[in-house]
């Protein structure tokens, strides 16, 4: 592995706090989403109007008749949204700057496609519903420690998504907000992406790069087999073993950056559960031996990150 440079270093210092801060003003935007308008009353009082709330997906809800007390929640909400959406702007603007001193330095590496599904995931707010796990964490270890690994240990066609079967119901909600099904959120992202008809749980693009979701082993109520949602051409998610191990795992974050300079947070595991997970799949006497060597390279890469860079994260407990 090798460090970034000191020009790198600082690049990927500024990047990061504009991406974070923009994270955060686009938190604040999505919780004033919708708007309010004044409606006017019954025709028996046409004098009188009503503040109404409006909601993205349609709803409304009245806030009250018109008093000082609604004219002033409704000037503070006009003055706020205001505030985030300027705000906002400005933020997105420096973003893409700090994206393009990205793609001029080199600081990134990762496929712009996995930042780009990473990207529609959280902009979709389905993105805590799933944790990224196998090789492509690597680029969430490397990212905290400043490094870039050699290619040899993340070199991979295919990015697995696991996904939390504990809360599908609510992720059935999420997802009819933004889209008919999960396909279709990768369709947004590369519209060539269909599910392999022997291989229900993969989708793939044109160019052959991979999405696969995962679930934990069917346990207590769990549903099997599971489709993501009613459309007969969605992703039937595939059990994995120890799957619920790295669920319950801590979680950990990073933010990475595509070789076009593009960012995205990724959520994946803790590094130490990464390491445990991959020891165990590199001893399994059933698994393809060359897999099984890559496996072993990739937790003994994840140990040295976690020595030499990462010493406070050690601990599985630790705070990321």
């Amino acid at each position: 592995m090798r460090e970034l440079n000191a020009a790198q270093a600082r690049q990927y210092i500024d990047a990061l706090a504009v991406f974070e801060a923009h994270e955060e003003a686009q938190s604040q935007a999505d919780q004033l989403r919708g708007g309010m308008y004044w409606h006017k009353g019954p025709a028996r009082a046409p004098e009188s109007s009503y503040l109404i709330r409006t909601q993205t997906g349609g709803g409304e809800k009245s806030l009250g008749p018109r008093n000082p007390e609604t004219e002033q929640i409704y000037q503070q909400f006009q003055d706020r949204k205001a505030a985030s959406s300027a705000r906002l702007s400005a933020l997105k603007a420096k973003l893409t700057e700090q994206q393009r001193l990205n793609r001029a330095l080199r600081v990134g590496r990762v496929d712009p496609l996995v930042v780009g599904v990473l990207d529609r995931l959280a902009h979709t707010h389905l993105q805590s519903y799933f944790r990224v796990v196998g090789t492509h964490a690597l680029y969430a270890y490397e990212a905290a420690a400043g490094v870039m690994v050699d290619s040899d240990a993340v070199a991979t066609r295919d990015i697995d998504l696991l996904w939390d079967v504990r809360r599908r119901l609510r992720f059935a909600t999420a997802l009819a907000r933004v889209d008919s099904s999960m396909l279709g959120v990768l369709q947004k992202v590369d519209p060539s992406f269909r599910i392999r008809s022997l291989q229900r749980y993969t989708a793939v693009n044109q160019d052959g790069f991979e999405v696969d979701i995962l679930r934990r082993m069917q346990a207590g109520d769990d549903p099997h087999p599971l489709r993501l949602s009613d459309d007969e051409d969605d992703f039937w998610v595939t059990q994995a073993r120890r799957a619920q191990v790295l669920m319950d795992s801590p979680p950990f974050s990073a933010v990475i950056v595509a070789s076009n300079g593009r960012m995205a947070r990724m959520k994946t595991l803790h590094p130490v559960a990464f390491i445990q997970f991959k020891r165990w799949m590199s001893e399994l006497p059933e698994r393809d031996p060359l897999k099984r060597r890559r496996d072993a390279l990739q937790a003994s890469v994840t140990e040295t990150l976690l020595q030499h860079y990462l010493p406070h994260l050690k601990t599985l407990g630790a705070t990321p």
